[in-house]
C-alpha cells in the first residue's frame, strides 16, 4: 500500500499455535502491526513439524510476524517476556483455559502491569456450561450440525477446510480491533484501557449454520443435508461438459432463466413444465438429467464463454492447487510471494480484502525459530522511551 498500514505502531505478541490463534495474529500482521510470535525453544512452534493436512498451516499463518524463542516456565525468560508485554498493545492466545494464567500472563495479572493491553483468548466454547472442554474444529462442525449439513444423509462430514479456526481467528481480529478502537477513541474520547475478548470455535459454527437453523424456526422442518436438500432453484448443481470437465451452472431468476435457454436453444427446456423457478426447483428430477443432456454436448470451454458472455453464475471445478495459477488472482496482488522453510519460492493467497486499489502485501517471509529473539531482547534490555499515549 502506499499510505501507511492501517495499523501501523500497534504492536501484537502472540502465544499460539495451530490455525485459529495464528490467523488472528496474521490479519493483525496484514494491516500492519508488529506482530511477535512467542514460541518455545528448541524447534519452536509445533505446528512447523506437522504433516499430512497440517503441512501448509505454519506456512499459511505465519507471514508479516517476528519470532522470539522465550520458555514461559524459566523465571528469568518470563520476566522478559512481561517486559515485552509491558510495550505492547495486543496479546493474542489459543491455549487451553487457564495455561497462561497458572504463569502469571492470564489477562488479569497483565492487565494490572499494563492497564492498556488488549488480550484476546482464543477459545473452543465461550462463557457457559462447556467453555472449560477441549475443542478442536472439527469437534465443533459436529456439534453444531455443520457436519450434518455438509455430508450425505446419514453420513456427517467435515468441511473441506478449517473453517471455524480461520473464521474464528478472524472474529478475534475483529473483536481486537474495536477494543483498540474503544480504548482509543478519537479527540480523546477513549476509554484509555484495554480489555479482555475472547472468540469461541463452538460459537463460529453456530453462527456458520443460523441460516439452516431459522429455516428449520420459519418452515417447522429441519432442513435435509445439502447433498441430498431439495434446492430453491431449478438449475443449480454440477454438470459434466463433452471433455471429461465439470461446471457448476446457477440460475437463479426468471431473467436469467430467459437468457439460459436462449443461449442454449433447446426447444426441451421451453416446456411449460418449466416456465416458473418455483416449477423447476419442483420439476428438478427430470430437468437436471435434461440439462445435463443438453451442457454435455460442449467442452468445458465453450460452456463458460456461454456463461460469461450472457451474466450467468458459474464455476469450472477447481482443486486447490489449480488456484496457484489462477489468473485473476495473480492479475492483481491476490497471490503473494512467499518462500518456504526450506527455500523453495511459492505463493499464498492475500487477505480477501482492498484498500481503495491497494492489496495487503507480504513485508517480511515465515521467520525462522527465535530469529528475532536477540533483536527484541536488545530493545528491552536498553533504556526504554516513554510509552506514547495513544488516547
Amino acid at each position: 500500500m502506499s499510505e501507511p498500514l492501517p495499523l501501523a505502531g500497534i504492536r501484537v505478541v502472540e502465544f499460539s499455535h495451530m490455525v485459529m490463534g495464528p490467523t488472528c495474529g496474521l490479519v493483525l500482521a496484514d494491516l500492519g502491526a508488529e506482530v511477535i510470535k512467542v514460541e518455545p525453544p528448541g524447534p519452536g512452534d509445533r505446528t512447523r513439524a506437522l504433516t499430512s493436512s497440517g503441512t501448509g498451516f505454519f506456512a499459511a499463518f505465519n507471514r508479516n510476524k517476528k519470532s522470539v524463542q522465550l520458555d514461559t516456565a524459566d523465571a528469568a525468560e518470563r520476566e522478559v517476556l512481561l517486559r515485552l508485554i509491558d510495550t505492547a498493545d495486543v496479546v493474542v492466545e489459543n491455549f487451553r483455559p487457564g495455561a497462561l494464567d497458572a504463569r502469571g500472563l492470564g489477562y488479569d495479572a497483565l492487565s494490572q502491569r499494563n492497564p492498556r493491553l488488549v488480550y484476546c483468548s482464543l477459545k473452543g466454547f465461550l462463557r457457559g456450561p462447556y467453555e472449560h472442554r477441549t475443542a478442536l474444529d472439527e469437534v465443533v462442525q459436529m456439534m453444531s450440525g455443520l457436519a450434518v449439513m455438509t455430508g450425505p444423509p446419514g453420513r456427517p462430514l467435515r468441511a473441506g477446510a478449517p473453517v471455524n479456526d480461520m473464521m474464528g481467528g478472524m472474529f478475534g481480529a475483529i473483536a481486537v480491533l474495536a477494543a483498540l478502537r474503544q480504548r482509543d477513541g478519537t479527540g480523546g474520547e477513549g476509554t484509555g484501557r484495554g480489555q479482555h475478548v475472547q472468540s469461541g470455535l463452538f460459537e463460529n459454527a453456530a453462527f456458520l449454520v443460523s441460516t439452516h437453523m431459522l429455516q428449520q424456526a420459519i418452515t417447522g422442518v429441519a432442513p435435509p443435508p445439502m447433498p441430498a436438500g431439495g434446492r430453491a432453484w431449478g438449475v443449480y448443481d454440477v454438470f459434466n461438459a463433452a471433455d471429461g470437465a465439470q461446471i457448476f451452472i446457477g440460475v437463479v431468476t426468471e431473467r436469467q432463466w430467459q437468457i439460459f435457454t436462449a443461449a442454449l436453444g433447446a426447444p426441451a427446456l421451453l416446456d411449460s413444465a418449466y416456465a416458473t423457478n418455483t416449477e423447476r426447483a419442483r420439476a428438478r428430477p427430470t430437468l437436471i438429467p435434461l440439462v445435463q443432456s443438453i451442457l454435455g454436448q460442449r467442452p468445458v470451454a465453450e460452456l463458460e464463454e456461454l456463461c460469461e458472455r450472457a451474466g450467468l453464475p458459474f464455476a469450472r471445478i477447481n482443486a486447490p492447487g489449480d488456484l496457484l495459477d489462477d489468473p485473476h488472482l495473480n492479475a492483481e496482488g491476490g497471490m503473494l510471494p512467499l518462500l518456504l522453510p526450506d527455500g523453495r519460492p511459492t505463493r499464498v493467497p492475500a487477505l480477501p480484502i482492498q484498500f481503495g486499489e491497494d492489496r495487503l502485501g507480504v513485508r517480511r517471509g515465515l521467520p525462522q525459530p527465535g530469529e528475532h529473539t536477540a533483536e527484541i531482547r536488545a530493545e528491552l534490555s536498553a533504556e526504554p522511551p516513554p510509552r506514547p499515549d495513544r488516547g
